[in-house]
């Protein structure tokens, strides 16, 4: 009996999906957890962040710093469209524009007129080149069994985890001071918050604008060692990563974190025993259903976590954001 899906399972811990995931459900925890903003399009951040950098760094030429600029440049200009005719807004009206712009990037950049830019359905392959270029670990292969990464699997790991690190460590602070009191705040109550002189639009933007660029530098981690798929940042990821910032903690900050290593390993050990119980007939199901059904066990765990744990793994009970 081939067991080396447990393996396989533990490799989620530190895969450069579960980094990009953990990375970009760090900036809907800010968005959603901490402000109230119910973005539903962080997937479309993820895809314009992606979409710039890989445009930047495959037609354009751009260094690996001036395409994550640039990545940067475009999250801020997504969200300030955004987020100029929505915030002033009921919150359920960010919610609708949200959802809907993400699908509209993705329709885009599909666009047969636009695939000489974009690569169309396709997507776009080969924008690692320049981050490979800063690669100082020895050619070689690391690691032993079926966790064996070479050069260049190896440094992406390693910078993603150290990068999501800082982040949530800066995130952190930056929720402890008086800026993250005032964004709590708003949370909570957001005319309370007005009617002490803060401008709530203004700090709402700048949510949306950390949260969104959290995203789209997220992206980059994720095709670097893989391609830019227009269909891998449809609704259903904005759907995986609130489901990750549930499971970890909606108002923590390493909540985004452990959710992620949670959420992708509990996918991957259900996919492995799904598979061992249909191939030696264990279980009246096909191939076919294979996939709805690990997402079925997903939702199980998340729906006991949300009875059981309704601020998530790593919050405090009197923190859950559903209290």
């Amino acid at each position: 009996m081939d067991l080396s899906f447990l393996l396989l399972a533990l490799g989620q811990i530190i895969s450069p999906q579960t980094i990009a995931y953990a990375l970009a459900a760090l900036g809907l925890a800010v968005q959603f957890g901490f402000t109230g903003l119910l973005n539903f399009g962080q997937a479309g951040f993820m895809a314009i962040g992606g979409y710039a950098f890989a445009i930047t760094t495959l037609r354009l030429g751009f260094p690996f710093w001036l395409a994550i600029l640039t990545t940067l440049v475009a999250t801020t200009v997504f969200a300030l469209i955004l987020g100029i005719p929505t915030l002033r807004l009921r919150a359920d009206y960010l919610a609708i524009v949200t959802i809907a712009s993400a699908e509209i990037v993705r329709y885009v950049v599909k666009t047969p007129s636009l695939i000489p830019i974009t690569g169309g359905s396709d997507g776009l392959n080969g924008s690692s080149t320049t981050f490979d270029a800063l690669n100082p670990i020895p050619p070689g292969t690391y690691g032993f069994g079926p966790l064996r990464y070479d050069e260049n699997d190896l440094w992406i790991i390693i910078v993603g985890w150290v990068f999501v690190i800082i982040v949530a460590l800066l995130v952190r602070q930056l929720m402890s001071s008086p800026w993250g009191r005032v964004i709590k705040g708003i949370r909570e109550d957001e005319d309370a918050v007005r009617s002490l002189g803060k401008n709530v639009f203004s700090y709402k933007m700048q949510s949306l604008i950390l949260g969104g660029a959290l995203g789209g530098l997220a992206t980059i981690i994720n095709i670097i060692p893989t391609s830019l798929q227009p269909d891998n940042y449809g609704t259903q990821t904005t759907f995986f990563l609130l489901t990750i910032i549930l499971l970890g903690g909606a108002t923590t900050v390493f909540g985004p974190l452990v959710g992620a290593i949670v959420f992708w390993i509990v996918l991957s050990l259900a996919d492995g025993i799904l598979t061992l119980g249909i191939q030696y007939h264990w279980l009246p199901i096909s191939t076919v259903q294979q996939g709805p059904v690990r997402f079925m066990i997903v939702g199980v765990a998340l729906m006991l976590i949300v009875i059981f744990r309704p601020s998530g793994l790593v919050g405090k009970k009197r923190e859950a954001f559903f209290a």
